[in-house]
């Protein structure tokens, strides 16, 4: 169990000093956004949408299915621990919207379990994984709105701690509200088909229980802000800049109890102008696509975390390459601080999308005149 505890007091590290339980909600499950800095709120995404911003669904159509793996936490030189994602989207036009569907597994590794005297008495495999559905919609021509509920299991024990009623396993409900504002006719000329602004409330519910009640621990609710803006725009060039920000919103007292969701949302925000500001997520990407319908993608980012509040900072790199149907895109973390856990992560991810490649710059829809009449 040592070998449990120490992943866990890694995890917190790695993910806002451990505030909340089932930290694998927070970690970026596509390679597309991760080389952007973990950005991906303001953009139009694929079925990873389904985590940036749910609403995004709602100016996709066609379908597409994505596998992502990374073998993650390498620094830890831990082989068996592993992320994987697993996500899809349907169009569906009586609905007018998608529906999306996804599947996250962080894989923990094998726990040897000992007696008092330290001999081995077993193993089991410990591991994280929810199931998600999602559904997004267009409500106006320039605004979507995505809703996600997400069914979370976590097994971090098998059996009962001494003393205590639960064994280690948790179930949970949660679930995410979003919008995305794409403008596409609007006197600022300069942001139409251009400028995306997208918010994701995501991981709302109850707490986490383990053990016990008294125990529980809040999932980790985030509040994600992100903007997008293609700054270049040609038949076969295309050149978007993003910024995300995000903050948890989980608010542990002097004792070590957290409040409940519904009071975390607000109580989060509390202890000055500084202390919101520092726990802040900022992070930046720029992406570059060549071709019509899109062939090659280049992309880097930009992560930075407060020293108080997780010292994450990171440069990400990415590459993309779609041939017909198939597409395939590459990420990498190069950490700030040295022997990072994140240290040289890699994340690979394989699509298939059902219907017409995305082109570098839409056609402008032609007007259509009246016939004149003959004299």
């Amino acid at each position: 169990m040592c070998v449990l505890a120490v992943f866990v007091v890694l995890s917190g590290r790695v993910f806002a000093q451990g505030e909340s339980a089932v930290p694998f909600l927070l970690i970026g499950p596509n390679s597309l956004n991760a080389g952007m800095g973990e950005t991906g709120t303001g953009m139009i995404n694929d079925a990873s949408a389904m985590f940036w911003n749910p609403a995004g669904l709602g100016f996709q159509k066609g379908s597409q299915v994505s596998i992502t793996h990374s073998p993650w936490l390498p620094g830890l030189g831990l082989s068996d621990l592993f992320y994987d994602y697993l996500a899809g989207k349907y169009y569906m036009k009586k609905l007018k919207g998608t529906l999306g569907v996804s599947i996250t597994y962080l894989n923990i590794g094998r726990i040897i379990q000992t007696d008092e005297f330290g001999n081995e008495i077993g193993d089991y495999q410990a591991f994280d994984g929810a199931l998600a559905v999602g559904y997004g919609t267009k409500v106006t021509r320039d605004l979507g709105v995505g809703v996600v509920t997400r069914f979370i299991y976590s097994k971090l024990a098998v059996d009962p701690v001494a003393g205590e009623q639960g064994t280690g396993t948790a179930y949970d409900l949660s679930f995410d509200i979003s919008m995305l504002w794409k403008p596409s006719k609007t006197k600022l000329k300069f942001l139409n088909n251009k400028f995306g602004l997208g918010m994701n409330l995501s991981n709302i519910g109850p707490k986490v229980t383990y053990v016990d009640n008294d125990q529980a621990d809040p999932l980790p609710t985030n509040l994600r802000l992100g903007f997008a803006y293609d700054i270049y725009q040609s038949e076969f060039n295309n050149l978007t800049l993003t910024a995300d920000f995000a903050k948890l919103l989980v608010k542990r007292r002097e004792n070590g109890e957290s409040d409940p969701v519904y009071k975390g949302i607000f109580t989060s925000f509390g202890g000055g102008i500084d202390n919101v500001m520092k726990s802040i997520q900022s992070s930046v990407g720029a992406e570059y696509w060549y071709g019509n319908p899109k062939l090659i993608g280049l992309r880097g980012g930009f992560f930075y975390e407060d020293p108080d509040r997780g010292k994450r900072k990171f440069i990400t790199l990415g590459a993309s390459i779609r041939y017909s149907m198939y597409g395939f895109d590459f990420s990498y973390i190069n950490t700030i601080e040295e022997n990072h856990p994140l240290a040289n992560t890699l994340r690979f991810t394989l699509s298939v999308n059902f219907g017409q490649p995305e082109t570098t710059v839409k056609k402008p829809e032609e007007k259509k005149t009246e016939e004149q009449p003959q004299k």
